[in-house]
């Protein structure tokens, strides 16, 4: 796949190697393994660089006994602050050089001492129901309990099946996990594709019909819920990588590694996120395809009040992500 590469970072890669670069990361499974294909994409750009790991407890590691919105207030973190705050201080204080984030856990507009440098090639960006019997949305009983913590994926399951009971649910993806598998509070979980893929939980593409067995852990089974239905949100699946604005020399390390259809993609859901004055609180689902020179943009927003969603649709260049975003914007009804 192609990298996000210039002529400069392509220079930099051959005769600027630095002698050491340090990479900040959370210390959750999840996080370790993205912090893992960072310094390995790493390591194979720079072969001379000695590759560092910090590892650091944020506030969202820490506070996991109530939900992320009351964190945030509890703990004065503005948007997605609760999952980076730690690891951006970390950054300022020059104890790293950059910091490896889901980016879909990133405000979308950052403090002006931090710029996104690149992302990742992405993952899948689906959302996946986990039910301890197969079937999917349409086999959950009526009234059947599902366990999320995410704003997003509260609005979306429930208008398409108002009769379920959503309730919050926290921890990392193998500990939400083993609470369906061993409680009986949660007939279903939704969590990112994503993260069950990259934990070895699924395979990268689906091998089964109607319902795919969770690995690892026996009794639980995952139904994937296409993009299309139940709309992902902004970043899900790409990794972010954050460096101090300023910082040419790091940035060009992230570049070197980084993926350009996927900041193309990135770059056009955060910017349309940012016009709507958006942040993790905010009920939004975006989708995003690229097919040959094209970008089709799709967007449902829901009311934080209830109600019917507005939706838009667009399609034009990919090459200009800002502008189709706009008209995302502008589209909606």
């Amino acid at each position: 796949m192609e990298r996000h590469q210039s002529n400069v970072s392509r220079h930099l890669s051959m005769s600027e190697s630095p002698e050491k670069i340090i990479v900040g990361t959370r210390g959750s499974e999840l996080a370790l393994v993205q912090a893992t294909a960072t310094e390995g994409l790493l390591a194979t750009a720079f072969p001379h660089a000695a590759i560092c790991r910090q590892v650091i407890t944020t506030t969202g590691d820490r506070r996991t006994d109530v939900s992320l919105s009351e964190v945030a207030k509890s703990e004065g973190t503005f948007d997605k602050g609760v999952f980076i705050k730690e690891i951006e201080e970390a950054l300022a204080a020059g104890e790293i050089d950059i910091a490896v984030h889901s980016l879909k856990d990133m405000p979308t507009v950052l403090d002006n001492r931090f710029m996104l440098a690149a992302v990742l090639e992405r993952a899948p960006v689906r959302d996946a129901l986990i039910m301890r019997q197969p079937g999917g949305l349409s086999a959950l009983r009526e009234g059947a309990t599902v366990g999320t913590s995410s704003v997003r994926r509260a609005k979306q399951i429930q208008w398409l099946r108002p009769d379920l009971n959503v309730i919050d649910l926290r921890g990392n993806v193998p500990t939400r996990l083993r609470k369906l598998a061993e409680q009986e509070d949660y007939d279903a979980i939704l969590l990112a594709e994503a993260g069950l893929v990259r934990l070895d939980y699924l395979p990268a593409l689906p091998v089964e019909e109607g319902g795919e067995s969770i690995l690892k852990i026996q009794g639980l089974y995952a139904t994937r819920l296409e993009e299309s239905i139940f709309f992902p949100a902004a970043g899900q699946g790409a990794i972010g990588l954050e460096v101090r604005s300023g910082d040419e020399s790091s940035r060009r390390l992230c570049q070197t590694i980084g993926h350009t259809e996927t900041w193309l993609r990135v770059t056009a859901e955060r910017e349309f996120l940012r016009l709507l004055d958006a942040g993790c609180h905010t009920p939004v689902g975006v989708y995003s395809s690229v097919r040959g020179p094209e970008m089709q943009l799709k967007a449902r927003v829901f009311p934080e009040a209830g109600g019917t969603p507005q939706t838009g649709e667009i399609t034009g260049p990919a090459a200009d992500p800002i502008s189709l975003a706009q008209q995302l914007f502008h589209s909606l009804s």
